[in-house]
């Protein structure tokens, strides 16, 4: 059976056509577009589960592993509007919310 992609090297890019702009995507915590770097985050961790991914920040991704124990993100993870409710969660979304899509900083330390 011949292989679909080369053993060595990098996937060959998809033939979008000249005319094709990026696809942007929206970051699922914020609903800002992302940049050039984008984490493909799993609400419920794998750990926990967990299979679905959905498009992040990093600096957002950050956020809620700072703010968030794995079983609490196995509870609530699939709800977005759940975790805006966390105080620090919605103070982080309202304070990102006009920056740039590749916008990094350093975030608060995991509680313990």
């Amino acid at each position: 059976m011949a292989r679909k992609r080369p053993r060595h090297g990098p996937y060959p890019e998809p033939d979008r056509g000249e005319d094709a702009a990026p696809v942007v995507v929206p970051c699922w915590l914020c609903g800002r577009p992302t940049g050039k770097t984008i984490v493909w985050h799993h609400p419920v961790p794998k750990s926990r589960g967990g299979r679905d991914v959905v498009p992040m920040h990093p600096i957002c991704q950050q956020t809620l592993m700072a703010n968030f124990t794995n079983s609490e993100l196995q509870r609530h993870g699939t709800d977005v509007e759940a975790l805006l409710l966390h105080p620090d969660v919605r103070k982080f979304v309202d304070w990102v919310a006009n920056k740039d899509p590749d916008f990094t900083a350093t975030t608060a330390k995991k509680r313990k």
